[in-house]
C-alpha cells in the first residue's frame, strides 16, 4: 500500500467502538490508552447510532497526546455510514442520501465503511454506484474482514470513481485499535485539518487483518452483550 510523502502526515484510527455500542466492550479510556500506546496521532470513536462516548473521547484525547475526532457509525435504511466532524447524533433508519445530507448539514463528512460486505450492513448492494460515489470517502481497508475480497472491491471502486480512501480497524475491543490506520496529510494537528485532508484525498491506508480468532471473539462478545441488553429491556 502506498504512503504519503509529507512531514505533516498523521496516523489516524477512524473506526473503533466503545462500550456504548451494542457490540462494544471497553470504555473510551482504554481505547485512548491503546491508541497512544501504538503511536497513533488521532482517534475517532464511532459507536453504532450513538455519539456521547465519542464526544467524551474527543474531550479527553489531549490528555493522551492525541487528537480526538467526534464521529459515529450511522445505521441508514440500507446499511452503515461513518459520520465525522458532527456535533449531534444523526438519526438512524433514514435513506442513504438523506443520511449523507444530515451529516453534511452539521459540517461533517460521510465515509462508507465495508460497502461491499453484505453480512455487515454494507450499503453497496442496496444503492446505485452513483449514490455510493456521492460519499466523501470510502473505507477500502477494514481489518475485520475474513477475506480481502470486499476490501479489494472497495479499493477498485474508490480508484475508479476518484474517491478518497480510508482504513479502519473496526475495533470492538481496545486491543484492536490501530490494526488499520489512515495516514492523512494534514496542515496542522487538529480534527478539522484531518477531516479536510480526508475530503481532499490526502490519504493512504496501512494495516493488517484482525486475527480470525479475535474477530470471532469480538463477534461472540457482541452477540452476548446484545442478548443481555435485550433481557434488560424485557425486565
Amino acid at each position: 500500500m502506498t504512503t504519503l510523502e509529507s512531514k505533516d502526515v498523521l496516523s489516524v484510527e477512524l473506526h473503533a467502538h466503545s462500550a456504548l455500542s451494542y457490540d462494544g466492550r471497553d470504555p473510551v479510556e482504554l481505547l485512548l490508552e491503546q491508541a497512544a500506546a501504538v503511536g497513533l496521532d488521532a482517534l475517532a470513536v464511532t459507536d453504532h447510532d450513538e455519539i456521547d462516548a465519542s464526544i467524551e473521547a474527543a474531550e479527553k484525547a489531549a490528555d493522551y497526546g492525541l487528537v480526538g475526532i467526534v464521529g459515529m457509525e450511522v445505521t441508514s435504511a440500507v446499511g452503515h455510514v461513518l459520520a465525522f466532524g458532527i456535533e449531534e447524533r444523526v438519526e438512524s433508519g433514514l435513506p442513504f442520501d438523506e443520511t449523507l445530507d444530515r451529516i453534511r448539514d452539521q459540517g461533517g463528512i460521510a465515509v462508507v465503511p465495508h460497502p461491499f460486505q453484505k453480512s455487515r450492513h454494507g450499503v453497496a448492494a442496496h444503492i446505485t454506484d452513483e449514490q455510493l460515489a456521492s460519499a466523501d470517502a470510502i473505507e477500502v481497508y477494514n481489518s475485520r474482514l475474513f477475506t480481502g475480497r470486499s476490501n479489494r472491491q472497495a479499493e477498485k471502486f474508490a480508484v475508479r470513481n476518484g474517491l478518497p480512501m480510508t482504513a479502519g480497524s473496526d475495533a470492538h475491543i481496545s486491543e484492536m485499535v490501530g490494526q488499520a490506520v489512515t495516514e492523512v496529510g494534514a496542515d496542522e494537528r487538529s480534527a478539522a485539518a484531518i477531516l479536510d485532508g480526508i475530503a481532499d484525498g490526502r490519504t493512504s491506508v496501512v494495516g493488517k487483518r484482525t486475527p480470525w480468532r479475535i474477530s470471532l471473539r469480538q463477534f461472540g462478545g457482541g452477540a452476548k452483550r446484545r442478548a443481555l441488553r435485550a433481557l434488560d429491556v424485557l425486565r
